[in-house]
């Protein structure tokens, strides 16, 4: 009893607007910043390389590569008020649920093989 009443307050408060998000798929996550009393949307573009849990719970690993070859991850909340908006550039085939072995590789080795959504 106390099980579903919890669901449906997890069910209600939930975001709506989410897309189908997979592994390999190259993403634009709109994130808000705070700084001092203004609010900006920053971008954060890079490829998912993993999820975790489900439903109002869940949360992505994003992974791009940023200046010098340095590799940066993030890991977003799926219903976090800070992420705005999550847009889908492309998608591509895998064979894993977590792409982590992308972590050690870099240049052309690192690329997915890209398929049109």
């Amino acid at each position: 009893m106390i099980a579903k009443a919890i669901q449906k307050i997890k069910d209600e408060s939930g975001k709506k607007d989410i897309p189908e998000i997979s592994v390999g798929d190259s993403v634009k996550v709109h994130v808000k910043i705070k700084e001092g009393e203004k609010e900006r949307i920053q971008v954060f573009a890079g490829t998912v390389i993993a999820k975790k849990g489900k439903g109002i719970s869940s949360s992505f690993t994003v992974r791009r590569i940023a200046a010098h070859g340095v590799g940066v991850e993030r890991v977003f909340p799926v219903s976090s008020p800070a992420v705005s908006k999550v847009e889908i550039s492309s998608s591509a085939k895998v064979r894993r649920a977590k792409l982590y072995y992308l972590r050690r590789l870099s240049g052309k080795k690192g690329r997915l093989k890209t398929t049109i959504r």
